[in-house]
């Protein structure tokens, strides 16, 4: 039995949604996941910084044994599978990109390293994030938050909608 973990998938470049569908196909054929199931994708209005494309957002789920740095390590090589690069300085983060895979929840533990905080530090401010979180676990908790599903009633959905 492996730890329950939650992962933010979004992309705005290229065909983003084709570009998140098999994101979540290489989480599922990647070392150490099981069980992957996905939300359906959603359009969100680009938040942060406006003056770029739509996102397209989604949230995974899958069980794993592996640790947290070794989650996050996979996580990333499936970015650069998908042409991600990040500027060191992080200068990009709130650009347009190819794939984003956030690390949002890993069962209920909450971790503070370098480069990895768990819960994911603005997941329950993130309506993008919410809605398809609590599609895939509607009693869904944020460590030292309490339940997603308040968290979601009290942020802008922002204009999210469902692709069919």
């Amino acid at each position: 039995m492996g730890v329950r973990l939650f992962v933010g998938l979004g992309a705005n470049l290229g065909d983003a949604a084709a570009t998140l569908r098999a994101a979540a196909d290489a989480l599922s054929a990647a070392d150490g996941f099981a069980d992957v199931q996905c939300s359906r994708l959603y359009r969100t209005p680009a938040w942060g910084r406006e003056d770029q494309p739509d996102f397209i957002n989604a949230v995974a789920s899958t069980t794993t044994t592996l640790p947290p740095l070794d989650v996050l390590a996979r996580l990333l090589d499936i970015e650069r599978a998908f042409g991600r690069s990040r500027a060191p300085d992080g200068s990009d983060r709130w650009g347009p990109r190819t794939l984003d895979l956030d690390l949002l929840l890993y069962g209920d533990q909450c971790i503070a390293l370098p480069g990895l905080t768990v819960p994911h530090p603005h997941l329950h401010a993130r309506a993008f994030a919410l809605v398809p979180l609590l599609e895939l676990a509607p009693a869904a908790t944020i460590p030292g938050i309490g339940s997603a599903a308040d968290a979601l009633a009290h942020v802008d959905d922002g204009g999210i909608e469902a692709l069919r």
